[in-house]
């Protein structure tokens, strides 16, 4: 006979984790989502097993938005080691080639600027990409090697944190789908001795940085002294991730049209874009795109009770 089957717990919720290094950015979602045994989560973006930092996880209803956190800007502090590029342009590859390095701090600064702003990007082939469907980084662990178009992204802020050696620190500040192992094996490559990613930590995410997260250690602890419900403070609401759309109030009857799929007219609404929906008693109902007639229709809600 076998045993009843724990049932998990419907929470809805945003969890700042501060990604152990080593682990995927998978695992540690499914380690969360025990940890609350939670019924739904997903993450907002992958950080590699050599990153840690900053990763927010989508608990319940949360997920809807995580998109919108995908899509936004991210900031980093990376080291790069000289002198030494690698077949994955980070400390896990194998060494491509060794070079000597008698770098100073002005030729660094002065070559920062090339690499701000809006720029040209290759990605690597060790990325989750896809060609025919298959992962880059599943034909590069075959030998192949297959041309990746460039893409455009935006490294907002660059700047050198230190120089020692052949130790770079760097912090960057950047849009999403930008590949810090590339911007590193590039710089490296205009300084003429080559470099590759030997740490890699995530400081932000949109709105989210270091201050808000926690450690998985931590969250054991709570859930070894209190079980998953000790857990549930730590939990930032759905919408924390959505600050960069107004809010509009709804009244109970435009949040019952809404929440049946009808366009409605609220006083107060911008002529365009997309709209956090508040309904009374409910709080934070879901997201609405403005139509052309100045209607706000419903794009992404949440369950409530109307």
């Amino acid at each position: 006979m076998t045993g009843k089957r724990n049932k998990r717990r419907d929470i809805d919720g945003i969890l700042i984790l501060d990604k152990p290094l080593g682990m995927t950015s998978n695992a540690a979602l499914q380690k969360v989502r025990w940890l609350f045994n939670a019924n739904k989560g997903g993450h907002t973006g992958s950080l590699d097993p050599l990153a840690t930092g900053v990763l927010p996880l989508c608990l319940g209803e949360a997920t809807k938005f995580s998109q919108f956190l995908l899509d936004a800007d991210k900031a980093y502090v990376t080291e790069a080691r000289l002198g030494i590029t690698t077949t994955t342009a980070d400390a896990e590859g194998d060494v491509l080639q060794v070079r000597p390095v008698n770098i100073d701090l002005a030729q660094v600064e002065a070559l920062l600027p090339r690499f701000s702003g809006d720029i040209q990007q290759v990605p690597p082939m060790y990325s989750a990409l896809k060609k025919d469907g298959q992962p880059l980084y599943k034909l590069a662990r075959a030998g192949e090697t297959v041309e990746r178009q460039p893409r455009s992204v935006r490294i907002s802020q660059l700047r050198v944190l230190g120089l020692e050696g052949d130790r770079l620190r760097l912090e960057v500040h950047c849009s999403k789908g930008t590949y810090i192992r590339s911007l590193v094996e590039d710089l490296g490559e205009a300084l003429g001795c080559g470099a590759h990613v030997s740490e890699l930590r995530r400081i932000q995410a949109g709105p989210f940085d270091q201050a808000q997260q926690i450690t998985l250690a931590q969250l054991e602890q709570l859930h070894a002294e209190g079980g998953a419900e000790a857990l549930d403070h730590l939990l930032l609401p759905s919408d924390s991730g959505l600050g960069q759309f107004p809010a509009l109030e709804l009244t109970e009857q435009t949040a019952y049209y809404l929440n049946h799929g009808q366009a409605v007219r609220v006083p107060g609404a911008p002529a365009f874009g997309t709209v956090r929906l508040y309904a009374p008693g409910s709080g934070f109902i879901g997201i609405g795109e403005m139509t052309d007639d100045a209607r706000v229709a419903p794009k992404r809600l949440v369950r409530f009770t109307e």
